[in-house]
């Protein structure tokens, strides 16, 4: 049991013991001690006044003579109006950093073999284009949400939509036909995902030069843009891939299998996977299905025109359109089909869509829909709604113009880490080899951290300069402090010094150190809760700043006392051990040397 279970434990008893109260855990708040008093942790101790029919501070005196008499852990207290501030002995410390030390996954929970299980959408990717900085937010966000889920004791299962069919994929099997001239990944030496990119954007550049050109032979604006042969023809593609023309059909698949290997790669450098990939292609059908379903019960109702509809008025929401008038299906009833796959493949008790908060209104939508088809996850799901990130202007040019490529994006990252250390000088000593893989462990590191410690809920501005600075709060300085550590336990390891916890006096700073160390586990029961990476984050920046206070005050290898220097090490291999556990769940690698 930590020390803030032990005191909790401790307090209950003697409120039961001095007024007969049995105290629920709610009652029982305890928190660190504001820096300006004296103490480590703070019971808050109006809840008992009722019960002890006395006043606030003379119940806090009560409460902490009984604890300073029955827990060996509480030392000495003083009482502040209703708060009790409690001074936890040295003993109680060292042997929590002793717990500490055993346990390698310490802070985190393994799965139980009837662990709920918890599905996580993320990347929704489409085949026409390569991944932008959007994605990246997003697949940051669903990787870390999906390592925070499992550490808080969930079986996590890790999906990606892709949607790889309609009049957008269209136009880019058209560009490639016209204008491709046979061009392939290899005999172009471009990633599968860019070269159909920049199909897509010549289909465009044409499509708008055919509209110009009716317009200005008189015609409607509006008219041109649906009477222009280009979209004529994507229409037609479209019609032919879904009667299953197998010529369309087989251009489709050669031509997305290029975007997928282009798209592993880009996730390979992310650092991101996935345990199953759904394609909605597979799904639409799938979805149709289910509506017609829903129809047949009850739940949904045909137009005149043979369009189907939710009506929703009694959820407060409007009409929401399922099939149109055509039998064809839209998002919605994608989503639907997609829900239905899933849960036939996997025993789901938590849906977790990871998904820009202007699709808001639609997953509210689809939570009432899947719940009245009967999904039992669906009145639960959880829309993980995040904000725009956006890069300052002109800080970067895309391929298209218009949003930043991802992998332009990693490679910038990469350099700029790789420039920073050189003029930094900290890559004096090592072979090229190791300065590049440096620099890519610091450069994803900083765009990782930078976009994940932001309040996934607001927007971002994303400064690739700020990103990549050795001090403050960012991914290279917690990064640079836990090499900083390594390097000490190296240096030990090559004096032949053991770190081994015994029996010291210790500094307020080492009090300081190993309460926030012993902080880890709440900052990830938190970030589960709130489905927050930026806690994680935040919670390494505050261990790192701790360690770093201490660091700069007491020497570790220096230390004249033995029984203290061992003991440090013993610290200190702690703070590393946890900065690298909690930027493991930011999905944030951390290097041996710096």
């Amino acid at each position: 049991m930590n020390i803030e279970g032990l005191i909790s434990q401790a307090a209950g008893e003697a409120v039961k013991a001095l007024y007969g109260l049995e105290a629920t855990e709610k009652m029982l708040q305890l928190q660190k001690t504001r820096s300006e008093f004296e103490g480590n942790l703070t019971l808050v101790v109006f809840p008992f006044v009722k019960a002890a029919r006395k006043g606030p501070e003379q119940t806090a005196q009560e409460i902490g003579d009984y604890l300073v008499a029955h827990c060996q852990a509480v030392e000495k207290f003083n009482v502040v109006k209703g708060f009790l501030n409690l001074s936890i002995g040295d003993g109680a410390w060292v042997e929590l950093l002793g717990a500490i030390d055993k346990d390698d996954h310490f802070g985190m929970k393994q799965a139980s073999d009837d662990a709920p299980l918890v599905m996580i959408e993320y990347s929704s990717p489409n085949t026409n284009k390569p991944l932008h900085l959007g994605h990246v937010r997003n697949n940051l966000l669903g990787w870390s949400l999906a390592q925070i889920m499992a550490a808080n004791g969930n079986k996590v299962v890790k999906t990606n939509i892709v949607n790889d069919r309609g009049i957008h994929i269209c136009k880019s099997m058209l560009a490639w036909l016209k204008y491709g001239n046979g061009e392939t990944p290899e005999s172009s030496g471009k990633k599968g995902d860019h070269l159909i990119g920049d199909y897509y954007v010549a289909f465009d550049k044409h499509y708008r030069e055919e509209v110009k050109a009716l317009v200005a032979q008189g015609m409607d604006e509006e008219k041109a843009k649906q009477e222009a042969p280009l979209i004529k023809e994507a229409h037609e593609m479209l019609v032919k891939w879904e009667q299953n023309d197998p010529e369309v059909r087989a251009l489709w698949e050669k031509m997305n299998n290029w975007v997928y290997a282009g798209f592993d790669e880009t996730y390979k450098k992310l650092g991101v996977g996935f345990d199953k990939i759904y394609y909605e292609s597979q799904t639409y059908l799938k979805g149709k299905a289910k509506v017609e379903e829903g129809l047949a019960k009850g739940l949904f109702e045909r137009h005149e025109d043979n369009s189907v509809w939710a009506d929703l008025t009694n959820e407060g929401l409007d009409q929401k359109l399922l099939l149109r008038s055509d039998g064809t299906s839209v998002y919605m009833t994608q989503d639907i089909g997609t829900a239905e796959m899933r849960f036939l493949d996997y025993p789901i008790d938590k849906m977790i869509y990871v998904v820009g908060n202007e699709q808001n209104y639609h997953f509210q939508v689809l939570s009432i829909l899947l719940d009245r088809l009967g999904f039992k996850w669906g009145k639960e799901l959880v829309h993980f709604s995040y904000g725009m990130v956006e890069l300052p202007n002109g800080k970067m040019k895309s391929r298209e113009g218009t949003v930043v490529d991802a992998d332009d994006l990693m490679e910038l990252m990469v350099s700029d880490a790789l420039k920073t250390s050189l003029e930094l000088g900290k890559f004096a000593d090592m072979t090229d080899e190791e300065r590049q893989e440096i620099a890519r462990i610091v450069g994803m590191g900083a765009l990782k951290y930078f976009i994940l410690k932001v309040d996934a809920r607001k927007n971002m501005l994303f400064n690739p300069e700020e990103s990549i600075d050795f001090n403050g709060n960012t991914g290279p300085f917690i990064q640079y402090t836990y090499a900083r550590i390594r390097s000490i336990l190296r240096k030990a390891e090559a004096e032949g010094l053991k770190p081994a916890i015994t029996a010291v006096a210790l500094s307020e700073k080492e009090v300081e150190l190993i309460q926030k160390m012993n902080e880890f586990g709440a900052a990830v029961e938190q970030a589960g809760k709130d489905y927050s990476p930026s806690g994680i984050a935040n919670y390494c920046y505050e261990l790192t700043k701790v360690f770093n206070q201490f660091y700069h005050d007491y020497s570790i290898l220096n230390e004249s006392d033995e029984q203290k220097k061992l003991f440090r090490l013993v610290l200190a291999k702690n703070v590393a051990k946890i900065i690298k556990n909690g930027m493991g769940l930011l999905g944030i690698e951390v290097p041996e040397r710096m």
